[in-house]
């Protein structure tokens, strides 16, 4: 007999589906050859200080560093009676077999290991593997499943970042919560988060507007403007002495072709749902993952934008005929979204053949939204490139340069499936040595543009790319930048909760409270290099090339050159 635990109970009744498991319990699904049940996400946490010793209750600069040398758990509170269930089916003596459904990645193998171990199950694992809750892809990866012991390093590297969170944020929060006397709150994500949107709210607040002036030039059917002119005095001359016509000098003509953005990782789909409909990341992945239970979509926590050439690219094909039956398919384009190099635990993100026979009138309108991106977004992926024709016109004077710049689409391509949010400047037929006629000559006053606050769209972007620069050439690292796909979304709401930073509009802005905290944590804290750091060094534990110990050395190491000046004190 199995037993297979989801990390969801949406999962488990897929599974059971496929499975044609029917008989129901409570908390499991059961019949002759399978017992499938499920984790509520995470069901064991680490367990606070005060657990290890009770001194810990009171927080004192001269207990730190905080370093366990067993690291204690604890089953949480709200899904104890899970829990409870899962540890039943663990012991039941007919189970000669557990089989690892979890998330196909780091954080899916730590949420069944730390049931697993913390109910003292010692029996055989076996791992699904797969990235799709369609019927054939289940049916497929129950059919190959994998070893258990083939997963031991993804393990360790899952424990090493849980751990070193864990002294990070119990270390970080008391320390500096004692030395200022306020209730801060440390994190190895959550504080360089604040960093960035702090520092630009710093840059924007010690920004001081350069005026400028521009000479513009309207003719019939265009305009020539001047750069970026200091001296007003200077454009005031130019207005005064310019003459009624000017000579064309130079026509510059060329040919702009544009490809198609390839399919959505999680973090792209969240940016453009945000940019186009205003919605929060958390609200977009709470729509994604609505949707992927419905079978609409495939796995929405994806880092990945491509998808792996096991793929069957006829299947692909007749997927976006389906969903958009006049395209026609660009086989460049069609092949540029197929790279196993670039999908680690899943592929992006695109909708199911099951979604086309969906009823989608019974979707709500905002899930609708998020899905209609996602399958324009596959659309456009596999159809033809926007082709324009560019054109920048200059004429001189005084030896004052003269501009004008304008695009014509000849080939729409793949924009014709997108929500357009700009205009062409479009200009008429002009050969060197035409005479501009000028109708008027205004003078534009104009002030520099200080950075823009962050939005979530811009923050999320931020917040993909911190410290990228430093992961280590030829290292498949499983996380680039602060946080994962999945999580960046809460990083944004917790910082928001605390009171850190808060909404205007589409702007986060920080409050007090989130300045003063990174006025006084150390640098190494609000640097997104630490990530990287770790990155690098998870992913050699994840291939068996660095030791679980090596990687707890360093982050104790950190900690204590970090308190150590605050002890003596």
């Amino acid at each position: 007999m199995k037993l297979i635990i989801c990390e969801k109970p949406s999962v488990a009744m897929n599974i059971g589906k496929v499975l044609n498991v029917k008989g129901r319990k409570d908390g499991y699904l059961e019949d002759d050859n399978y017992v499938i049940s499920w984790c509520i996400g995470h069901l064991i946490g680490m367990a606070t200080p005060e657990v290890y010793d009770e001194k810990y209750k009171t927080w004192r600069i001269e207990d730190l560093p905080i370093i366990p040398k067993a690291y204690q758990y604890e089953v949480l509170p709200r899904v104890k009676k899970q829990y409870g269930i899962l540890k039943k089916l663990l012991k039941r003596k007919d189970i000669d077999e557990v089989v690892n459904a979890c998330d196909s990645g780091r954080e899916g193998e730590l949420i069944f290991r730390l049931v697993y171990n913390h109910t003292g199950c010692r029996k055989k694992i076996k791992r699904l593997w797969i990235s799709s809750m369609e019927d054939k892809v289940i049916k497929e990866g129950m059919d190959n499943l994998k070893e258990g012991s083939n997963y031991e390093n993804l393990y360790d590297s899952a424990v090493a970042r849980q751990w070193a969170d864990w002294l990070i944020g119990m270390n970080g929060s008391r320390l500096y919560s004692k030395l200022y006397n306020s209730n801060y709150s440390i994190g190895r994500v959550q504080t360089p988060t604040l960093a960035m949107i702090v520092k630009r709210d710093e840059e924007i607040r010690k920004f001081k507007p350069e005026k400028y002036f521009v000479v513009d030039l309207v003719g019939e059917e265009y305009s020539l403007s001047t750069k970026r002119i200091d001296d007003p005095v200077i454009a005031e001359q130019i207005k005064n002495t310019i003459p009624k016509t000017l000579t064309i000098d130079e026509i510059e003509e060329s040919q702009k072709t544009t490809k198609p953005d390839k399919i959505y990782d999680l973090t792209k789909l969240q940016r453009e749902a945000n940019k186009i409909y205003g919605f929060s990341a958390k609200q977009t992945l709470d729509y994604a993952q609505s949707l992927y239970e419905k079978k609409l979509i495939t796995y929405p926590r994806t880092d990945s934008c491509y998808l792996s050439e096991e793929m069957s690219k006829d299947s692909v094909v007749d997927l976006v005929t389906k969903l958009e039956k006049d395209i026609v398919i660009n086989t460049d384009n069609l092949n540029g979204i197929f790279n196993s190099k670039k999908v680690s635990d899943h592929h992006g993100i695109i909708p199911t053949q099951s979604s086309i026979h969906y009823d989608m009138g019974t979707v709500p309108e905002s899930e609708k939204k998020v899905y209609d991106l996602i399958k324009y977004k596959l659309i456009m992926a596999c159809s033809d490139n926007l082709i324009e024709n560019k054109t920048k016109v200059k004429a001189l004077f005084d030896n004052m340069e003269f501009f004008a710049s304008g695009n014509v689409v000849t080939e729409e391509g793949f924009t014709k499936y997108m929500i357009k949010d700009k205009k062409e400047t479009i200009l008429p037929k002009i050969h060197k040595g035409d005479e501009f006629e000028i109708k008027e000559v205004k003078i534009s006053e104009k002030y520099t543009s200080p950075p823009k606050q962050y939005t979530e769209e811009t923050i999320l972007k931020a917040m993909e790319l911190a410290g990228k620069e430093k992961i280590e050439k030829g290292i498949e690292v499983e996380r680039v930048g602060l946080g994962t796909p999945a999580t960046r979304a809460s990083i944004i709401e917790n910082l928001i909760y605390k009171k850190y930073i808060k909404r205007d509009g589409k702007k986060l802005i920080p409050t007090h409270n989130g300045i003063a905290v990174i006025s006084v944590v150390a640098e190494e804290l609000t640097s997104p290099e630490m990530t990287a750091d770790w990155e690098n060094k998870l992913a050699k534990i994840a291939s068996g090339e660095m030791n679980r110990e090596m990687f707890m050395n360093d982050i104790t190491h950190l900690l204590r050159e970090l308190i150590e000046p605050y002890r003596k004190i």
